[in-house]
């Protein structure tokens, strides 16, 4: 093993106070619903933690599907399955804006160039 490989392999580490355990849901049709349960290192439920929900689905644009992941707050299975459509209605509303941000600041750009060149008969005011 080089020095690279043995500096990576040192600085990646799992928090063991900050175990989650994994269990998915679908439907088969609209999506998936993932619900990470906190657990403590011997594996059984950390109580003093609050269980996470995450829907998952799929937007069909003009440039094919897009896979879209986004949090439902709930505190049970059937209320994340409730939440859903809502949460990801929230989600796309959320992307949107934040793409229509990112485009506006990139078309008030001014690009200006680093230096002139030498024999310019550009007059700048």
């Amino acid at each position: 093993m080089n020095s690279a490989e043995e500096t990576t392999t040192q600085k990646i580490k799992i928090d063991p106070k900050n175990m989650y355990r994994e269990e998915i849901y679908t439907d088969l049709q609209t999506g998936v619903i993932r619900q990470l349960t906190p657990v403590k290192t011997n594996g059984e439920m950390d109580k003093n933690r609050k269980i996470i929900f995450f829907g998952q689905t799929q937007l069909m644009t003009q440039q094919g599907p897009l896979p879209i992941q986004f949090p439902i707050d709930a505190k049970n299975l059937q209320q994340a399955a409730e939440n859903f459509p809502e949460a990801m209605e929230l989600y796309v509303q959320d992307m949107l804006e934040e793409a229509k941000r990112l485009q506006r600041e990139e078309q008030s750009r001014i690009i200006v160039p680093q230096t002139m060149p030498p024999e310019s008969n550009l007059i700048l005011k």
